[in-house]
């Protein structure tokens, strides 16, 4: 492959103390995780309900009941995007996820600059994903808005620092439960049916004169939200060093959780769309106000619990998703050496990175409670379509220089190429502030790349391929 590295000499891992035999020393994260409670961890990163709650209402004001369209688009892209995770990772089983699989296909430099755009992401996105706690709550307690959110971030930090299969019947437990408040939605929705199936085929949007004809320019607009609806699927990638046979897996993983995902977003999305009042009423209401209005305060007041708990679910996988991603460049030489060694530290008892994880959950909490972190949510978009297009040039260059053994993608190189085309179409529309703001970001990561990386390209940014086994770390 260009620039093939190759794993660092071996080293201790644990902190301090004796390492059980689960965790010894000089091994790195156990492959422990078996598909169906990757898929839990997953899809509570989608968090379908906080999306269906959160996002869906936003693009319904614009977007009307074009919105099912806009919403099945984007699901479609994200299968072609899916695809480009599903052969990278089955090929490069890193809990460096992206950066560790662009950095196997397109080289050191593009590799460094993948995670400098997926750190932004690692550390913006727990904390406004917990801001939002506080405002489900308000029907049963006044909480401040801030502080809950650095709790919620604080409580998700312990958690995530447990061993990731107790994560992952923690995080299944609270999916159930955010599953059950989409179900409600769907199930109070189909029981008030206004309108038949042909508004989701020919839909209408408020307009300045009342309702007009959805336009596919309209839909184009929505496209980039359509995608991040179902956006954590990724998630796959960060966990696959910790799942059994990840080149059977990981595709596995990342398809099941996709469609149940979608799914859970979907339905409920389509119900609601056929049964309210009024189409106008989607461009100024909200589910909370749906559901109460079909099926009364109680139901209300338990569906927002729901989300709540949809909140917390996906700040705990985030914390654990990202701490991997931290881990991982520690254990690849990105940063120096007493960094590198303390990132790579794994718990003796539960075999997690417990400085990685400090690392983003305590810094998650200073952002919720004292920065208005929301106001950086503009460039994310920019940051995961521009990710996006460099992991479908990756999934177009491996098959060209790999023959080694993982999940092929059917129709290659077709949905790499329509993640290329769709994905940088709406990138090219986006706000000239935060195109700018991401260039930024990486002439800043290149010039740190150019003046540490690359002087020493043998000892430095070393990315392992831990695909059939752990490997060691740095001493």
């Amino acid at each position: 492959m260009t620039e093939t590295t190759t794993a660092p000499p071996p080293g201790p891992t644990g902190s301090a103390g004796s390492a059980d035999a689960a965790h010894p020393k000089g091994a790195g994260l156990a492959r422990v995780l078996g598909p169906g409670g990757a898929v839990l961890l997953v899809l509570s990163c989608i968090t379908p309900a906080s999306s269906l709650f959160i996002i869906v209402p936003e693009m319904m004001a614009t977007q009307g009941s074009g919105v099912v369209l806009t919403i099945v688009a984007g699901i479609l892209i994200s299968v072609a995007v899916g695809a480009c995770y599903a052969e990278l990772g089955t090929r490069v089983a890193s809990a460096g996820g992206e950066y560790a699989m662009v950095t196997h296909t397109l080289g050191r430099c593009a590799g460094w600059l993948t995670f400098a755009l997926s750190g932004v992401l690692l550390w913006v996105i727990p904390p406004v994903i917990a801001l939002g706690t506080a405002d489900y709550l308000a029907d049963l307690v006044s909480l401040d808005r801030a502080l809950t959110g650095a709790v919620v971030m604080l409580v998700a930090t312990g958690i995530a620092l447990l061993d990731i299969r107790a994560n992952a019947l923690v995080t299944g437990i609270f999916l159930l439960l955010e599953i059950v408040a989409a179900v409600v939605v769907a199930v109070l929705g189909a029981a008030h049916i206004q309108r038949g199936p042909g508004e989701l085929v020919s839909p209408q949007v408020l307009g300045d004169h009342g309702l007009e004809p959805f336009t596919a320019a309209l839909l184009v607009s929505g496209l980039t939200v359509g995608v991040f609806v179902v956006s954590g699927f990724g998630t796959a990638a960060y966990l696959a060093e910790e799942v059994v046979e990840p080149r059977r897996n990981v595709a596995r993983v990342v398809f099941w959780s996709l469609g149940l995902g979608g799914l859970v977003i979907l339905v409920p999305t389509i119900t609601t769309v056929l049964a309210v009042d009024d189409l106008g009423a989607l461009a100024t209401g909200d589910f909370s106000e749906f559901v109460r209005a079909w099926g009364g305060e109680a139901t209300a007041v338990a569906v927002n619990l729901g989300i709540a708990i949809a909140i917390l679910n996906a700040a705990i996988v985030m914390v654990l998703q990202n701490s991997r991603v931290v881990y991982a460049s520690g254990r690849d030489r990105a940063w120096p050496p007493a960094v590198n060694r303390a990132l790579s530290l794994l718990g003796p008892r539960y075999g997690a990175p417990w400085v990685a994880t400090l690392v983003i959950g305590i810094p998650g909490a200073l952002l919720a409670w004292g920065v208005d972190i929301e106001a950086l949510l503009g460039i994310t978009s920019v940051i995961i379509s521009a990710m996006y297009v460099v992991l479908a040039l990756a999934a177009i260059k491996v098959r060209r220089m790999s023959t080694a053994p993982g999940w092929r993608m059917p129709l290659w190189p077709l949905p790499p190429l329509l993640v290329v085309v769709a994905v940088g179409y709406a990138l090219v529309g986006s706000s000239a502030v935060d195109l700018a703001i991401t260039g930024a970001i990486l002439a800043v990561a290149l010039v740190y790349y150019l003046t540490y990386l690359a002087r020493r390209p043998e000892e430095r940014f070393v990315v392992v391929d831990p695909t059939d086994a752990p490997v060691a770390m740095e001493a």
